[in-house]
């Protein structure tokens, strides 16, 4: 699940970059900073859990520390620049949290 609420993540921040160069009215609304906060905060929820439930099952840390780094990285974005530099440490962010479960889910087998 945690997965492809990442993945959502990766193709909001796409999407926006393509609906802004394309219609500012459309891109003004996907790209308001309240939208980031929101998903950041349920971001951090989702990952927390998911990464913290993965260290209490198989007690393996590695997963969740590549997970913290996914969403720092993702926290960090929304001090940049709306010019494409946010969507694309927002994007890398996503993909390092994305590692971390996938560690998560490969240790727990």
């Amino acid at each position: 699940m945690a997965i492809g609420l990442s993945g959502l993540c990766v193709v909001h921040c796409v999407a926006t970059a393509v609906l802004l160069g394309m219609l500012s009215a459309a891109g003004g609304l996907l790209g308001s900073p309240l939208i980031h906060e929101v998903g950041l905060t349920f971001a951090m929820l989702v990952g927390s859990f998911a990464l913290g439930r993965g260290i209490l099952e198989h007690g393996f840390m590695m997963p969740s520390a590549v997970g913290s780094l996914g969403l720092g990285v993702m926290a960090g974005a929304l001090s940049l620049p709306h010019d494409g530099t946010e969507a694309t440490f927002t994007v890398i962010g996503v993909g390092i949290l994305a590692l971390g479960h996938q560690l998560n889910r490969i240790a727990g087998e």
